[in-house]
């Protein structure tokens, strides 16, 4: 049985409200933790090898070590819980169903970076986990876990949860410091980086919500034992949002290494592809990273069983390879038409685009166009080749990774699925009506 550090007790009575999880061996890591320097923290954090969980997996104690420390400055600590990456759905759960592990790791986490003042960013939509989060936060001021002499450790933190409009734009750091701020959510160009200047032009930590509430077992069963979870330079565990067609969508914790054959089909996990049909492809980070095929996400190009890893999920690059990213695992089966989920993506990306930066203000808008043309079924060969040039102009040409973000998935639905592009180009129309005509009827039966 695979082992669990965040979601591990959800059946314990009361595990939501501060006393059922202080029951069950809350708050100890903050105990201790006030008992330790910050730079020790700092220390734990980076011997346990966590990356962040977000989806960009950078080592979360080398980014604690970066932030600015001037005399007389504030610090900030800004959770990023507005996880707006399509089939990206952990965070909101674990916030859900376990609010006081966020909110311990925040304590710690901010305590580590001598931040006295720390934000939780939520999108909008979440409003009924604005009030879980709420509830909590309370029940530590009440409980003297928040405010004054936190546990007479002389130690001084106010938490305050912000609600944010539901843009995509402001999962990215700087976007949603912008937002925090009250402004447009606009990413910054950076240098300079938001540890040096975040926050009210302050240094600032900004951490995703698995990121921050992996702190606290980290903390319980220290880093040199969390780095024994996993595999290789991919420690400890990871929480997956499983979803499409599989026989048993959820949030999974998985112990990073885990081979992604075993994840589809063992029934501890998906279950199997839904009604008997065959694999076809799989996005297992989230909806902005490379799609692969069967063959190449269940082994790598030489032939090795893929594990969901940072390393084993990359290799071979984009080519042959995608990301990990916030653990996002979409299932295709044999009848899903790539190119109409890649129009579904691009829609996607266009809207949310917050139009700064030309390559994706423009570039977007035109792949949706030219996706729709196949939807349509009056495309033309060129327009494969065209979709092809227009994502190369825009991956690393933009001020954040949104553009990378959209023109990814295009490059690698094209690289594997040509041949469906040029079946709906061949077919035109009469595909498109067939398809069309077969899925009403089916609702019909339904």
């Amino acid at each position: 049985m695979s082992k669990q550090l965040l979601i591990n007790d959800l059946d314990k009575p009361g595990i939501q409200s501060f006393s059922g999880y202080k029951a069950n061996g809350g708050y100890s890591a903050l105990e201790k933790s006030l008992k330790m320097k910050p730079e020790e923290i700092v220390e734990e954090v980076k011997k346990s090898g966590l990356r962040g969980r977000g989806g960009a997996g950078f080592p979360t104690g080398m980014k604690w070590s970066f932030i600015a420390k001037p005399p007389g400055v504030p610090r900030y600590l800004v959770c990023n819980a507005d996880e707006s990456e399509p089939g990206t759905f952990k965070d909101r759960f674990l916030m859900e169903k376990k609010p006081h592990l966020l909110v311990e790791g925040m304590i710690i986490s901010s305590f580590a970076l001598g931040a006295n003042t720390s934000y939780l960013y939520i999108r909008g939509e979440m409003m009924y986990v604005y009030h879980i989060l709420e509830k909590a936060i309370q029940e530590c001021y009440d409980a003297g876990l928040l405010g004054k002499n936190i546990l007479g450790s002389g130690y001084d933190l106010d938490l305050y949860v912000h609600c944010g409009a539901g843009a995509y734009i402001c999962g990215e750091e700087t976007g949603l410091i912008e937002s925090l701020e009250g402004k447009r959510g606009n990413p910054r160009i950076k240098p300079p980086f938001p540890a040096i200047k975040g926050v009210w032009q302050c240094p600032t930590v900004v951490n995703n919500v698995e990121t921050l509430a992996a702190v606290v077992p980290i903390i319980n069963m220290t880093g040199d034992e969390y780095a024994k979870i996993g595999i290789g330079k991919s420690t400890g565990t990871k929480l997956i949002s499983a979803s499409g067609h599989i026989n048993k969508p959820g949030v999974y914790e998985i112990e990073l290494g885990v081979p992604v054959e075993e994840f589809i089909y063992s029934d501890k996990y998906c279950g199997g592809i839904l009604n008997g049909k065959k694999l076809k492809a799989v996005v297992a980070g989230g909806s902005s990273v490379p799609i692969l095929p069967a063959e190449l996400i269940l082994k790598t190009a030489k032939g090795e069983p893929r594990l969901i890893s940072y390393e084993s999920l990359s290799d071979g690059g984009f080519v042959t390879g995608t990301m990990l990213g916030s653990g996002g695992f979409i299932v295709m089966d044999e009848d899903t038409s790539i190119v109409k989920n890649l129009w579904n993506f691009t829609r996607f990306y266009h809207h949310e685009s917050c139009g700064q930066c030309s390559p994706c203000r423009e570039g977007t808008g035109w792949m949706e166009k030219i996706l729709h043309k196949f939807i349509e079924g009056h495309a033309t060969m060129k327009d494969i080749d065209l979709l092809w040039d227009i994502q190369g102009k825009i991956e690393g040409k933009t001020i954040c990774p949104l553009g990378e973000a959209a023109a990814w998935p295009v490059a690698a639905a094209i690289r594997h699925f040509r041949s469906e592009f040029e079946e709906y180009v061949k077919n035109g129309k009469k595909m498109v009506d067939v398809k069309h005509y077969y899925r009403i009827n089916k609702l019909q039966e339904a």
